[in-house]
């Protein structure tokens, strides 16, 4: 497989010259068709009094230029749908040079309540979220969202089977992703579904049987009219009788041609996205078994969101005052529409929900595959009970530069606990964001930052950023006990593995000290698993009671009244405290 950059530089490319000939052949159709155009007037002129010609000539000119518009639309689609697929590459390109800060952020996930999401940076400016999100629609990126933050631990490797499958099918991906960027829907589908589900009918079931009679009778009295066995007077008076039972339910069919104006689009959008799901195949058995909730009924969903389409856009059509006026006084027209759209929804109500949970799964699987693609050196975890918890070689974070990252090695068994100690910016904070968004990652199917990674399954519960709330008036320290009471009644029926830096920060040294220490105390007789980052050194004698207690830490260097870091993980204890030496360095003692 080519390097991600190679492949969106020459798929930008030929993209770029598709582009460029799409361009040309609308400029010469468009030259073509107003040449039809000029020609049809200038023939009707010519032939103007002369019958039949005129009429010849004036019905196929109009047929060709109808033909030319058609194509012309066509066209124009194509052409939204490269240029789509060009922004899609040049995104990507961005991206691979660390240029992703101008994604959307996903702000509204952001929960500083949640299990580890607001400690690890899941969400927000810079945050992961903001790095991989490439959905395009509203509950694909809400599904993603949830992705990252249900703490799930269940078919790890069926997630990793979808995941590779289609990160392999980049070009499918972005045609997926590229179709669904033309349209911009009103309403999320959680709206539409709840709207469909919980509709009441509000047309008598005879007006689908009456509108068809009706019709015909308009149908029999123009025949009659025409060939002269009746007068004009009867189609007319006919014509006021059809306007007049349509004016009696304009009320009922005005309401529900405003509720479905506003999900029009949204079926434009999802007809297409389904049709390309329907037409792939996969072999993975989560996308197989997606694949088989949209074609569950007697015809393919997207053939029936598409008919759906079709109803809503013929009910879009009352605003067209001839259609509208014409349509309604001999067949009925409004009525017709709204009756169909009700019984399309009486039809699918039940299943409806499914085929828009499909859409957003694949959205949101695009997104996790197409980190996969973009990460050719990032390895799958194995899955595996028989070394503990995690077993990582050269292990970093995936949002750290390349040129930069200082990765290490990591093991922890089952229920240790690993206390690390370390000067400041020596990089304790950012090595427990790298486990646990390694193992946020793990859990979701993805491939993590390493070289190898053996990973027994288990959830994540972090304390790292706790902050006060003068909304809730709250002080910090209370806020912080409230945390740690929030993890000592998770782990008293599911194992975790549990994540903490600098506890009973909001509390005196000596009340800090004997505080952490009993809480760690009690933290090893559960069946959790995890690490302490802290500053008092006090805690690490610890490893001397406690067997499954190991200390670690991370040094800094003072050489030639300059500071400097390994960032790397070590054995012990950590000597080297730089608080003092900073204070002096920049002048503030």
């Amino acid at each position: 497989m080519k390097n991600p950059f190679d492949f969106y530089s020459e798929e930008k490319s030929n993209l770029e010259k598709k582009a460029a000939s799409l361009k040309k052949k609308s400029v010469n159709l468009s030259i073509f068709r107003f040449g039809v155009f000029l020609g049809t007037c200038f023939l009707i002129y010519l032939t103007f009094g002369n019958y039949p010609d005129v009429f010849i000539i004036t019905f196929l000119g109009i047929l060709l230029f109808s033909f030319l518009v058609v194509k012309h639309v066509n066209l124009q689609r194509k052409r939204a749908i490269v240029k789509a697929k060009i922004n899609i590459n040049k995104t990507e390109i961005g991206v691979l040079n660390r240029e992703f800060h101008h994604l959307d952020a996903g702000k509204e996930f952001v929960n500083p309540t949640h299990y580890y999401s607001n400690d690890i940076d899941l969400f927000g400016i810079g945050s992961f979220f903001q790095y991989i999100n490439r959905t395009v629609t509203v509950e694909g990126k809400k599904l993603l969202a949830n992705t990252f933050a249900e703490n799930k631990i269940d078919g790890i490797v069926e997630k990793q089977n979808t995941i590779k499958e289609l990160a392999s099918k980049v070009k499918w991906r972005q045609h997926f992703s590229a179709l669904a960027s033309l349209v911009t829907t009103k309403d999320t589908s959680k709206f539409i579904v709840s709207w469909i589900q919980n509709y009441k009918a509000v047309l008598p079931k005879f007006l689908v049987t009456f509108q068809i009679v009706f019709s015909l009778i308009s149908v029999i009295l123009i025949g009659l009219v025409s060939f002269g066995f009746v007068s004009f007077s009867y189609l007319l008076i006919w014509f006021f009788i059809g306007l007049f039972i349509t004016g009696r339910f304009l009320k009922k069919t005005n309401n529900l041609y405003i509720e479905t104006d506003k999900v029009r689009e949204t079926f434009k959008q999802y007809h297409v996205l389904l049709n390309e799901i329907e037409n792939e195949q996969f072999s993975s058995k989560i996308l197989k078994e997606k694949q088989t909730i949209i074609n569950s009924e007697t015809k393919k969903a997207s053939t029936i969101f598409k008919e759906f389409s079709k109803i809503l856009d013929a009910f879009d059509q009352r605003n067209n005052v001839i259609i509208a006026v014409l349509g309604n006084g001999l067949f009925l027209t409004e009525i017709r529409n709204a009756v169909s759209v009700e019984k399309w929804i009486f039809k699918y109500k039940h299943t409806v929900d499914k085929w828009f949970f499909v859409v957003a799964f694949f959205d949101t699987q695009n997104s996790l595959a197409n980190f996969k693609f973009n990460h050719t050196k990032f390895v799958f975890p194995e899955i595996t009970f028989d070394v503990g918890i995690v077993k990582a070689t050269n292990l970093g974070h995936p949002l750290l530069d390349i040129t930069k990252r200082i990765d290490n090695d990591f093991i922890i068994e089952k229920e240790q606990f690993f206390i690390v100690t370390g000067a400041n910016m020596a990089g304790k904070s950012t090595f427990l964001r790298t486990i646990s968004l390694s193992i946020v990652l793990a859990n979701c199917g993805l491939p993590v930052c390493a070289d190898n990674f053996k990973y027994a399954p288990i959830k994540l519960i972090t304390s790292m950023r706790t902050t006060d709330s003068l909304t809730e008036d709250e002080s910090y320290f209370y806020s912080e006990l409230k945390r740690l009471k929030f993890i000592v009644d998770e782990i008293k029926t599911t194992d975790y593995f549990i994540i903490l830096d600098e506890i009973l920060k909001g509390t005196n040294s000596k009340d800090k000290a004997i505080g952490s220490k009993k809480f760690l105390e009690k933290l090893t007789k559960s069946k959790s698993t995890g690490i302490i980052a802290t500053h008092d050194v006090s805690l690490c004698d610890l490893e001397n009671e406690f067997s499954d207690i190991k200390n670690y830490y991370f040094d800094a260097e003072i050489n030639n009244n300059e500071l400097s870091f390994d960032y790397t993980l070590k054995n012990g204890i950590c000597k080297n405290m730089n608080a003092s030496f900073l204070l002096q360095k920049m002048e503030i003692v």
